[in-house]
């Protein structure tokens, strides 16, 4: 890493990119709306755009578990930062994404990054795409992220995406839609933990457009304090297809969460299933974890850490 990255920076990208890889294949970092290194390799292309702030990334086709990481970075106070991300991934093509935004706030103007990633994988093509959201900071100022997924799947591709957002995000709202082919799968997990008084919105869309398409949407949370967080799930089967999707939650204190599932079967053949749970952190869990000598305060962050691990 050059010498423009410096401690804080190294913190955040530890927590959001996993700071020892990113050298290891292609890569971009954004930082403070601006991009300050990237690299690129034999497999992999990463482009400028020349209309609006963001970059192109290209995969040849056939490459073969390549990593490429493009973690985006905040450390002043103030940043509105916009960026569009477009991802080619080639026929046949598998591949490793990591993406993800830290915020480091310690003044009283908000701090904001919304990201658009789009992903256009060709026929075969397989990705791994892991999203991570971290905050911190001392100022009074909030941190906001608020990510755009779009994944258009041509036939016999899939896609893995991963988001979490464990800690210090003040506000956030997650789309993430997807088009999907024929043979094609999209499976979704996400991990949530909100407290004080952050709100959190997740919305997934996602359309089945081409035969035995199918998809897996799992969201596990857990609010405490007076945060609150709403889960919508839609979901359109208009082949022969199939779809699961569920939403678990723990609440605690006086947290609120909301989940609204819609499934809408277009077609004869569509199976489509949703499921919800929200509940409180179990009694006798904690007092199974308090005869261990565990304290109630650590009894239930050893709950929390398990549901969302």
């Amino acid at each position: 890493m050059k010498e423009s990255i410096n401690e804080i920076d190294k913190q955040l990208l530890t927590e959001v990119s996993n700071l020892e890889n990113i050298e290891k294949g292609a890569y971009n970092i954004r930082k403070n709306g601006k991009g300050i290194e990237r690299k690129v390799t034999e497999h992999v292309n990463i482009m400028a755009k020349t209309d609006k702030p963001g970059i192109n990334i290209y995969v040849k086709e056939n490459t073969k578990f390549d990593l490429i990481h493009i973690p985006v970075i905040i450390t002043e106070s103030g940043i509105h930062d916009l960026v569009y991300n477009d991802f080619y991934i080639g026929k046949n093509a598998n591949v490793y994404i990591v993406a993800g935004c830290g915020i480091h706030n310690d003044h009283h103007e908000d701090s904001q990054h919304n990201g658009v990633h789009r992903f256009f994988l060709e026929e075969g093509a397989k990705v791994k795409y892991i999203e991570k959201h971290y905050g911190e900071g001392k100022g009074k100022g909030k941190r906001v992220m608020n990510p755009i997924t779009e994944v258009y799947l041509k036939s016999g591709s899939s896609m893995e995406m991963q988001s979490s957002q464990i800690k210090g995000v003040d506000s956030t709202i997650r789309e993430t839609k997807g088009e999907l082919d024929a043979n094609t799968n999209f499976v979704v997990s996400e991990k949530i933990m909100t407290h004080g008084k952050q709100i959190a919105k997740t919305i997934f869309d996602v359309k089945l457009k081409g035969e035995n398409a199918s998809t897996h949407v799992t969201s596990r949370s857990v609010a405490i304090d007076y945060s609150e967080q709403f889960f919508i799930s839609k979901i359109y089967g208009d082949n022969k297809c199939f779809a699961h999707s569920e939403c678990d939650a723990m609440i605690k204190d006086n947290a609120r969460v909301t989940a609204t599932p819609e499934i809408i079967a277009n077609h004869v053949e569509a199976n489509l299933i949703h499921e919800a749970a929200i509940g409180k952190i179990a009694g006798e869990q904690l007092i199974k974890l308090m005869t261990l000598g565990l304290s109630e305060k650590q009894a239930e962050e050893e709950i929390i850490n398990g549901f969302l691990r």
